[in-house]
C-alpha cells in the first residue's frame, strides 16, 4: 500500500525546504504538483531527477484524486506539493487526503513553510488562540458579515487575499471595526518581504489606491483593551 506524503515547500526562499522534504521528493514514485514547471525549479535546485510529475489543481482535482488513489493502490508513494507552502491547507489537496484515507492509505505530513503561521508570529498580535479562514468572500456584504462574526469571537484572524482585493478587504474591515489591529504580510521570505502594521482604518487609507504586488496574508485582531 502506497503512502500519501503532504510535503511543505518554500513560500519564497528555496533554502527553507527541509532535509526530510527533499528526501521524500527524491524517493516518492510520483509527485503531484500545483504547477509541474514551478516544482521542477525546486527539484533542479536540489538535483532531484527523473520523477513522475503530474498536475493536481483546483480545476482537475475531482477526477485526478481518483487517479492518484489508484497509484497508491498499486503501491506507489505519492508526494503532494503546492507552488508554495503546505498542501491541503485552503487547497484542493484536502479532497485527495480524504480520498486516500477512505481508501485505507496512510497520510504523512512533512511539515515546513507556511505563510499563515509565518505572518501570524510576525504580526505582533495575540497567537494563543487564532482563527484561519483561508480565502474570504469576494462580495462586500458577505465579507462584512464575516468580519462582524470574526471580530465578535475575540480571537486573532489570519486570511489570504488576492493583491487585487486588498484595498476593498481592508475598507470592509475598517467599516466593521475601524480600531481593529491589522498586520499585512507581503512576499514573505522573498526579496521584497514586508510586514505593515496599523489600525484597520489606517491600513484601509494606506491601501485604498495602492497597487499591491505579490502574495498577501492579512492578520487582524480586535482593538486592544483600554
Amino acid at each position: 500500500m502506497g503512502k500519501l506524503y503532504l510535503v511543505a515547500t518554500p513560500i519564497g526562499n528555496l533554502d527553507d525546504v527541509s532535509a526530510r522534504a527533499l528526501k521524500i521528493l527524491q524517493e516518492a514514485h510520483m509527485v503531484a504538483c500545483e504547477d509541474t514547471r514551478h516544482t521542477q525549479i525546486l527539484l533542479r535546485r536540489y538535483d532531484i531527477h527523473a520523477k513522475h510529475l503530474t498536475s493536481y489543481t483546483e480545476f482537475n482535482h475531482r477526477h485526478k484524486a481518483a487517479e492518484l488513489v489508484g497509484q497508491l493502490d498499486r503501491g506507489w508513494d505519492v508526494a503532494l506539493v503546492t507552488d508554495a507552502g503546505t498542501p491541503a491547507l485552503s487547497d484542493p489537496g484536502e479532497q485527495l487526503v480524504r480520498a486516500a484515507i477512505d481508501a485505507g492509505h496512510d497520510v504523512v505530513p512533512i511539515p515546513g513553510p507556511n505563510a499563515a503561521v509565518s505572518a501570524l508570529v510576525a504580526s505582533g498580535l495575540p497567537t494563543r488562540e487564532f482563527t484561519f479562514v483561508g480565502f474570504i468572500p469576494k462580495k462586500t456584504g458577505e465579507r462584512r458579515r464575516l468580519f462582524e462574526q470574526l471580530i465578535a469571537s475575540g480571537r486573532t484572524v489570519v486570511l489570504y487575499e488576492s493583491p487585487y482585493r486588498v484595498g476593498d478587504t481592508l475598507a470592509d474591515l475598517a467599516a466593521v471595526a475601524p480600531n481593529a489591529r491589522v498586520a499585512l504580510a507581503r512576499e514573505l521570505t522573498k526579496l521584497h518581504e514586508e510586514v505593515v502594521r496599523g489600525t484597520a482604518a489606517d491600513m484601509a487609507g494606506r491601501y485604498a489606491d495602492q497597487n499591491v504586488k505579490g502574495e498577501v496574508t492579512i492578520v487582524f485582531a480586535p482593538a486592544a483593551e483600554p
